[in-house]
């Protein structure tokens, strides 16, 4: 599939390069990638300032697996709002809740969708009941749990 450059931004192919590396292995060196692309490192390092000023990089990152820190359960919730304006009111107590790990406004059946991880069914349970139905503005919740994660990736630009 060929690459589609995004609209109203200054990105070259040393930039898409320079990212791709860094979408594989965020912990690669600058000097490495200069290496790699024949450039200088400072080269990189301007490069990266841009992307960042562009905002096409939100930030670096750390990713945990869960699973080994004690947390069992990965679980998807359908959220309904009683009205479509009470979600920003919504966001605002979900964001409190540390269990949830991302959150989207949706169209379709659900107001909100999110992803939350506990330890197990019973923390599941009291996570919903106390802390995410209790949420004013919540009508009800629809939740399906992960059995197996088989995918998670980065898009990828090459």
């Amino acid at each position: 599939m060929p690459h589609r450059k995004p609209q109203n931004l200054e990105i070259d192919n040393l930039d898409i390069q320079i990212l791709s590396i860094l979408m594989k292995n965020a912990t690669t060196p600058y000097t490495e990638i200069a290496k790699e692309l024949i450039v200088s490192g400072g080269t990189i390092h301007v490069r990266m300032k841009k992307l960042e000023e562009m905002g096409v990089i939100k930030g670096a990152s750390l990713e945990v697996n869960p699973q080994k820190l004690g947390y069992d359960v990965t679980a998807f919730l359908g959220i309904f709002l009683e009205k479509g304006s009470q979600y920003n009111e919504a966001v605002k107590q979900l964001k409190m809740v540390p269990e949830i790990v991302e959150l989207h406004y949706t169209t379709g059946s659900w107001s909100i969708f999110a992803k939350i991880v506990c330890h197990d069914t019973n923390h599941l349970r009291e996570v919903l009941n106390e802390n995410i139905q209790s949420v004013k503005g919540i009508q009800r919740t629809e939740t399906f749990i992960s059995l197996e994660e088989s995918i998670k990736r980065q898009i990828t630009l090459d």
